[in-house]
């Protein structure tokens, strides 16, 4: 549609838009002269007024004839003052023109006519009829270079090859503006599918930089702005860190067109084992679905997981239609403290379900008398022998901490905000269980654990503690199917009519309501209830996460006459539960990489947050990093504190060789070991350029209008010559072109002139 516009436009004006956008308008006559034919069209003016009162038959022919007439005598007027466009162009031979390729992989995609995208820029300018390429270097001293996420001089544009993994365009333009900025410079021109992969701010720099210079750039973009069939894996939503034997929730987005409403397979493989499968209905076209996979994590150390969306007739990209990533399964203890307050069937069961699970550890302080205490599971004689954790160091220690039918009162106030503390700051996970000395009816209304709990706790009001019992059965709300510690079933439908079969349970704690913010798993319905109970809901809280289970019998579920004796779901749901209680809890020293996978010689940055036993950020420690290579090659790499945030740590690192790297980070404060952790990147090959690889139109306008350039397509590129030649950079000079003898000119002179005739013969004026 530009294209016939801007032919349309050249037709009546002379010239394309480019040539007034960059004009400036003049007169060629002196100023007596105008002051002449003003006198001149004054007189004429006045003349045709009276010509026109003596032969008109009414006062609007009079109006209508004296303006066609003024009109068109106004256009003679505009012909003899000789209008000029004083347009700046190049002076030929004497500037340079930076011509940048794209040589990413994206450019090898073959979507226009059949033919990858690189192959234009090879005809332009290698070819036997490269048009484009003689008609600029007619004008202007060339210089080529390709691109992607590095720039590099070339003679010769038969040589690219589109391997290059990443492309960054913002380098790429500041790259040749540097190289050619000694020389009068005329503009820069980039051939490329805009499948730029630098960061947004980075770019918008540039084009600012390149403004202020007075450095246009010409964009010709190649390649499909929408392919018609094609499937994308969007995104994978994984957590990085896992216990060994965890069940996986995985939810994949796929994205397509041409599909809609067919059937595709999504796998996902652990080092080339096929773990899970799912089909998934996609549906209507341009719309996005969402595939959740579950498997367990069964084998330990760093896993590299490839998930897959099966490969379609028809798709022109194919290598989009997986991901990977880096998930380490750690086969870890994770002490968890149960506090219970009473004796009761609970304590036993919980601890049962996850005896043979050998990455939980619950620690077990019951309350068997006043000030009197039942440890199970301890690690050693002193542990919790003055009873509930008394200082930060102690409770601090645990991931984990489950509170039973025990009262507020029991605590202290700094207890209480040591708990808060537990959740918010050291980032651990809190489960609250429901009983008669819990929740509403231990009163916790208005302490600080209050603020810590996802459900809303009702003040006491006219009933006793002990007032409100109800027998419930157990339903998993819409959330609840999909959760993995709710998930009991092999599929979400298994799991809600599992739910639906269980026993009733008790509930002693009227809570029916979850904060905003909460997230409700299961909710208990009973014939004495006019609203259901909250039965399991959780939120995030600072660092941690604290959960609310407000029954009191989960035993049932083992105990209940009409379960089996192999039936584990009792088992499968604590295992569950308390496995994701203590997931993603952070240690004192937590390591990361900025990037899971990069490619050979890309710097990765290495981070690492430090803390003391009592979570406080250090900003005084010794940090280093020990880089294990895949083939065992070590190398110890100092971290330095940033002085933006307190206890972190950081260092660029660049690693060669392919394959999984470890990260080993110690810390240590005037030679006291504070803490270690370990993290993982992988060096290997990128496929980013092939996600979101369609043509991206609407960046690469930006980038031309934002510099004072103009957007091409292959097509409309025949005009890139001329348009180049017109600027205001580099070494120019003024060149007048004539306006009188604009078609629009003749064509409005002659269509005023007829009107006229044409009214008065109308009329019978003639």
């Amino acid at each position: 549609m530009t294209g016939i516009f801007e032919s349309a436009f050249q037709f009546l004006f002379k010239y394309r838009p480019l040539v007034y956008e960059k004009g400036r308008l003049a007169f060629a006559l002196p100023w007596p002269i105008y002051v002449i034919l003003l006198v001149v069209g004054l007189a004429l003016v006045l003349t045709l007024l009276t010509y026109s009162r003596a032969r008109a038959k009414s006062r609007r022919d009079i109006i209508m004839l004296a303006t066609l007439r003024t009109a068109a005598l106004a256009v003679l007027l505009f012909c003899l003052s000789r209008p000029t466009l004083l347009v700046p162009t190049v002076v030929p031979q004497r500037n340079f023109l930076g011509i940048l390729i794209d040589d990413s992989r994206s450019m090898g995609i073959a979507d226009m006519a059949g033919a990858p995208r690189n192959q234009f820029a090879q005809i332009a300018f290698a070819g036997p009829d490269s048009a484009l390429g003689a008609a600029l270097a007619e004008r202007f001293l060339l210089r080529f270079f390709r691109f992607d996420d590095g720039t590099g001089r070339i003679d010769d544009v038969t040589t690219l090859s589109a391997v290059g993994a990443r492309t960054d365009l913002a380098q790429a333009l500041d790259a040749a503006q540097r190289e050619l900025g000694t020389v009068p410079l005329a503009g820069l021109i980039a051939i490329t599918d805009g499948a730029d992969n630098s960061e947004s701010s980075a770019l918008s720099e540039t084009l600012l930089r390149l403004r202020a210079d007075s450095v246009p750039v010409y964009v010709i973009g190649v390649g499909q702005e929408r392919f018609e069939r094609d499937l994308e894996l969007r995104r994978v939503e994984v957590p990085r860190n896992v216990l060994l034997g965890s069940s996986l929730v995985v939810d994949l987005v796929v994205e397509q067109r041409g599909y809609s409403r067919q059937t595709v397979r999504v796998d996902v493989e652990d080092e080339g084992r096929i773990v899970a499968s799912e089909e998934l209905r996609l549906p209507a076209d341009g719309e996005s679905a969402t595939a959740r996979v579950q498997f367990k994590a069964e084998q330990p150390g760093a896993r590299r997981l490839r998930f897959r969306v099966a490969s379609q007739p028809g798709e022109l990209v194919t290598r989009n239609n997986e991901r990977e990533a880096l998930v380490v399964v750690e086969d870890t203890r994770n002490k968890i403290l149960y506090f219970e307050g009473e004796p009761r069937f609970e304590v036993k069961f919980l601890r049962r379900a996850v005896s043979e699970d050998d990455n939980i550890h619950v620690v077990t302080l019951q309350r068997t008398a006043e000030n009197k205490f039942l440890r199970l599971d301890v690690d050693d004689p002193e542990e919790l022998a003055a009873g509930f954790p008394q200082t930060r160091e102690e409770l601090f220690a645990y991931r984990g901490l489950v509170l039973g039918s025990v009262e507020a009162s029991f605590f202290t106030h700094d207890q209480l905000r040591m708990i808060e503390e537990f959740v918010g700051q050291r980032g651990g996970g809190l489960l609250v269980l429901g009983g008669r000395r819990a929740l509403d009816q231990g009163g916790y209304a208005g302490t600080p654990l209050s603020d810590v709990l996802p459900v809303v706790l009702p003040r006491p009001g006219e009933e006793s503690p002990g007032d409100f019992y109800s027998e419930v059965t157990v339903e998993a709300t819409r959330f609840g199917r999909l959760h993995p510690v709710t998930r009991i079933g092999g599929s979400e439908e298994e799991s809600a009519a599992r739910w639906s079969e269980l026993p009733a349970v008790s509930a002693v704690n009227r809570i029916t309501q979850v904060k905003p913010g909460a997230s409700q798993l299961l909710s208990g319905k009973g014939d004495d209830l006019t609203e259901p109970l909250v039965v399991l809901a959780f939120q995030r809280y600072g660092r941690g996460k604290s959960l609310a289970l407000p029954i009191q019998d989960s035993w049932i579920w083992q105990m209940h006459a009409d379960i089996p004796l192999e039936d584990m779901t009792h088992e499968t749901f604590w295992r569950q539960l308390l496995r994701w209680l203590v997931s993603y809890v952070p240690d004192p020293v937590m390591a990361s990489a900025s990037r899971d996978r990069v490619g050979p010689g890309e710097w990765v940055t290495l981070a690492a947050e430090v803390q003391d036993e009592t979570f406080l950020h250090v900003n005084n420690a010794e940090v280093s990093a020990r880089v294990t290579s895949p083939s065992g090659v070590t190398k110890q790499v100092p971290l330095n504190w940033s002085i933006e945030a307190d206890g972190v740590y950081h260092v660029r690192y660049a690693a060669s060789e392919e394959g999984l790297h470890r990260v080993g980070v110690e810390a240590r404060k005037e030679g006291r070991f504070i803490g270690g952790h370990a993290t993982y990147f992988e060096v290997g090959d990128l496929a980013t350029e092939f996600y979101d690889a369609e043509l991206r139109a609407d960046l690469l306008r930006r980038v031309a209008e934002e510099t004072g350039g103009r957007y091409y397509t292959p097509e409309t590129s025949s005009m890139l010559a001329e348009d180049v030649s017109v600027t205001d950079a580099g070494a120019t000079v003024v060149e007048e072109r004539d306006l009188w003898d604009l078609p629009l000119v003749f064509l409005l002179l002659i269509g005023l002139v007829s009107a006229e005739w044409g009214y008065r013969r109308s009329r019978g004026l003639v």
